[in-house]
Parts: C-alpha cells; sequence; structure tokens
C-alpha cells in the first residue's frame, strides 16, 4: 500500500493503478464518498469484477483538486463529479492544445506562452 507522501512522485498516469482505498486517502475522502463519486459517473474503476474497486492514477490529482474545491466551497458530492468532470475535459484540452502547439513552426516565445497573438502592423 502506498503512502500520500508516494502519490506525491510515482507516475499519475494509465500505467500506474491505485485501489478504492489508496484513492481515498489520498484524495482525503471516505472509502464511501469515492463510492458514490463511482455511482454518479464522475470516477470510472478500471475493474469492477475486483473484491475492492481498481482506479488508474490518473484519476488522482484532478480529485484531489476538486475535494479542495469541494472543502474551499462547501460543495456537496453531486457538484465535486460534475466538478471532476469539468476538470478531466480541461486537462484532456490543454493536452489537445499542447499536442497541436508541437506541430506548428516555431513562431518566436508566443507559441508557447499565454500571451495573445497581435496583429502585424501594415
Amino acid at each position: 500500500m502506498k503512502t500520500p507522501q508516494q502519490a506525491e512522485w510515482m507516475w499519475l498516469d494509465e500505467h500506474n493503478t491505485v485501489t478504492l482505498t489508496e484513492l481515498s486517502r489520498f484524495c482525503a475522502m471516505t472509502a464511501a464518498e469515492v463510492d458514490e463519486l463511482v455511482e454518479y459517473g464522475a470516477l470510472l474503476p478500471l475493474e469492477q469484477g475486483r473484491e475492492e474497486l481498481v482506479f488508474s492514477a490518473q484519476c488522482i490529482t484532478p480529485l484531489r483538486a476538486a475535494g479542495k474545491l469541494r472543502l474551499d466551497f462547501d460543495l456537496d458530492l453531486f457538484s465535486v463529479a460534475m466538478l471532476l468532470g469539468y476538470l478531466n475535459r480541461i486537462e484532456a484540452l490543454e493536452r489537445q492544445v499542447h499536442s497541436l502547439q508541437a506541430h506548428l513552426p516555431s513562431q518566436g516565445n508566443f507559441a508557447t506562452q499565454d500571451a495573445p497573438h497581435l496583429p502585424h502592423a501594415p
């Protein structure tokens, strides 16, 4: 079983997995709360036939962020489920933007910065 400190340095990708117990401990939620998020469809276990649910380690970061926002804004679990969906969507879109930017020809620093592109003077 991994400790919360190990979750800080392990690769949080689709190749690593965490159990329901580990996920709830890493994200400061009870197992019942994580189960409820599974029921809402906000978290998808990798395998359901096992004694304990197993999840991709990729879900740790967004679930931690959603859990922090839950505490900060006193949100119920249904709101956390919706928020988790949006956080996952934002992360997927950011990966897509970075992938597309990697295919663009270099345009100075503008291609990698968040600064808006200014029109060229005539």
